[in-house]
């Protein structure tokens, strides 16, 4: 790791991006306090990780990608024998039902956990980083491997996590980041690449570029297009519509295109840049 700095101070969903070896597990234990760190600082709520670490562990929900289970025993059984590792004390039964409930596994805590679907196995696995209301949620990879029913149930529960805690979540699914992130931290080869607080900053990155979505009446010569000034590159999207690639905003010059070849538009629009475009541009081998 090489000077990764980021602070998250409010309640929400945090997408924590970057291609495989980029550093995101390693981050993740370090905050957790499962990794330990010999320079640099690591604060949760105020606390350094390596000098408070059973503090840590009561402040924190860990979800590692490899979902470590004990299999021979059942559900119910297992999340009990965490909230004891909690203390949870003479209220254990009462939470442990209530977490059963929220994460939806009612249909299922009386099966061994090695009996599970891989979806139901994230739940409880959800459920043990969960069940002593952390403040601060870790999940990597929460949802790999599951199919489209469940990716939406574990979606919407992490949705609602996120309204009272902060859920620091890395994948690799961009729809996902859409639709689950109110800011995301891009890390490359140990470093932070980006760091958006919000997803609508992100067609701002490269401001030097500009893509212009335009549909005319009829079918324009590409190498027209390609003569008006300050256009890099056009693709057809089909017959008359166009994504242009320009080194300024070019609307206007269209228009007047548009007038001299008598070719009417029937759609201009500048086209922002997608979390996947901005990923692979700061992620790409160079």
């Amino acid at each position: 790791m090489d000077d990764v700095c980021f602070d998250i101070d409010k309640n929400g969903v945090v997408g924590f991006l970057g291609p495989n070896g980029a550093g995101k597990t390693t981050t993740m234990r370090i905050i957790a306090g499962a990794l330990p760190y010999e320079t640099g600082s690591v604060k949760v709520c105020g606390h350094e990780v390596k000098d408070a670490p059973l503090k840590i562990k009561s402040l924190i929900g860990y979800l590692p990608e490899q979902n470590p289970l004990y299999e021979e025993m059942y559900v119910k059984e297992y999340l009990l024998f965490i909230a004891d590792v909690y203390k949870l004390g003479q209220y254990r039964n009462k939470i442990v039902d209530e977490m059963i409930d929220k994460v939806g596994l009612r249909a299922e805590f009386r099966k061994k956990i090695g009996q599970l679907s891989k979806g139901y196995r994230q739940r409880v696995g959800l459920a043990q980083a969960l069940i002593h209301e952390p403040k601060v949620l870790i999940l990597d990879e929460p949802t790999t491997g599951l199919d489209p029913n469940q990716l939406e149930e574990i979606r919407t529960l992490i949705l609602e996590l996120g309204k009272d805690r902060t859920v620091l979540l890395s994948t690799h699914i961009m729809q996902e980041v859409k639709a689950l992130c109110n800011r995301v931290i891009i890390i490359n080869k140990g470093k932070i690449a980006a760091d958006f607080e919000d997803l609508s900053s992100i067609h701002s990155l490269n401001r030097d570029i500009f893509q212009v979505e335009v549909e005319f009446f009829k079918k324009p010569e590409a190498k027209d297009i390609e003569n008006i000034p300050g256009v890099l590159k056009v693709n057809f999207l089909d017959e008359t519509r166009l994504l242009i690639v320009a080194s300024k905003d070019i609307r206007s010059d269209i228009f007047d295109f548009s007038v001299k070849q008598g070719n009417k538009i029937l759609l201009m629009k500048l086209v922002e840049q997608e979390i996947e475009q901005v990923f692979r541009s700061l992620t790409a081998e160079s």
